[in-house]
């Protein structure tokens, strides 16, 4: 992968809000096209990017219609295989959404296929889905590797588990493949939050909120480090989805795009000693977007696009090793 900058090319599946984009962009790719039918993501990518990306359903887009490329991303569609929507699977039509990629990586023959879902693909029915998501790229000519990688133990304050894919097209000669090794960076959500006086209107104000006293796991280690990952501090109500707290000390919960409750989307946390959301800025930085990046939308809007994105970071981390698998 020793080309000149700019010389390898990218297509960006299912973008979002350009997660993919932001963590190639590093690495000197170019993207070439990008498709979403989201037209709140299709803002804020134009927002970002200069450009907006083509908003048509991908099963209406034809093949050869779509440009040559050297790597195809695809951070699809992963209600399906959510353990907290249905698991219907590839039975569900956003479920054939894969269907689609293979068509694509089948036709043009990429060299690299960069696939991101959620944790429970794995598991999903008995192992099921992917072996034939496996089985499917084998048929086209990839050899494919995947792992499940929580973000949490890689630099970024957000435990989010997610599947990575990764498909060398098999004239490369690739045989194994080794995702990146953990860093256990010693970060802490309060490393990228606001002060309290610029989120105000995410302040959380109710008479039963509880707070633990001497929560077990808000202990520092020898080096004055805090566990890397959420730490529950109290609850809201009843304590149920959206009304549980954590502590700014240790990682925020998986953003998610849908979910109630009067923290939802983000969870509750007690900052400086009170109780509020994470604002939609935050949300981009536990994903580890850029400080500059443009939010153009609304907060419903805003949550939505964050939940459904991808961590930056890990990206960035998981391409570094395909470069140097192809090197």
């Amino acid at each position: 992968m020793k080309k000149k900058k700019n010389t390898l090319t990218f297509i960006d599946l299912f973008c979002g809000i350009g997660g993919f984009r932001l963590a190639l962009k590093g690495f000197g790719l170019k993207c070439v096209w990008a498709n979403d039918t989201d037209k709140h993501c299709a803002l804020t990518y134009e927002k970002n990017f200069g450009e907006e990306p083509d908003t048509r359903d991908i099963k209406k887009v034809l093949t050869e219609n779509i440009p040559s490329h050297d790597v195809l991303c695809a951070g699809f569609p992963c209600q399906t295989f959510s353990i907290s929507g249905k698991q219907r699977g590839f039975e569900d039509t956003r479920g054939t959404l894969f269907f689609d990629i293979a068509r694509i990586a089948k036709y043009h023959q990429p060299k690299i296929l960069f696939l991101e879902n959620v944790r429970n693909f794995e598991k999903h029915d008995n192992d099921g889905t992917i072996k034939v998501v496996s089985k499917t790229l084998d048929e086209i000519s990839y050899n494919a590797f995947y792992k499940v990688l929580n973000a949490s133990h890689y630099g970024t304050p957000q435990s989010r588990e997610r599947i990575y894919i990764v498909g060398f097209r098999k004239d490369l000669g690739v045989k194994e493949f080794h995702f990146p090794k953990p860093t256990y960076e010693p970060i802490k959500l309060k490393d990228v939050l606001l002060p309290n006086s610029k989120a105000k209107k995410y302040i959380i104000r109710r008479k039963d909120i509880k707070l633990r006293e001497n929560p077990p796991k808000l202990k520092q280690d020898i080096f004055g480090n805090y566990p890397l990952c959420p730490i529950r501090v109290g609850t809201i109500g009843k304590g149920g989805q959206g009304e549980r707290i954590y502590s700014e000390y240790g990682h925020a919960i998986a953003l998610t795009a849908y979910g109630g409750g009067v923290a939802s989307k983000t969870g509750a946390y007690l900052v400086g000693g009170t109780v509020r959301k994470l604002t939609p800025h935050e949300c981009s930085q536990v994903m580890g977007f850029p400080k500059n990046f443009k939010i153009p939308v609304s907060d419903t809007q805003a949550y939505k696009q964050f939940g459904n994105s991808i961590v930056v970071p890990m990206l960035k981390k998981v391409f570094k090793e395909i470069t140097k698998t192809l090197n």
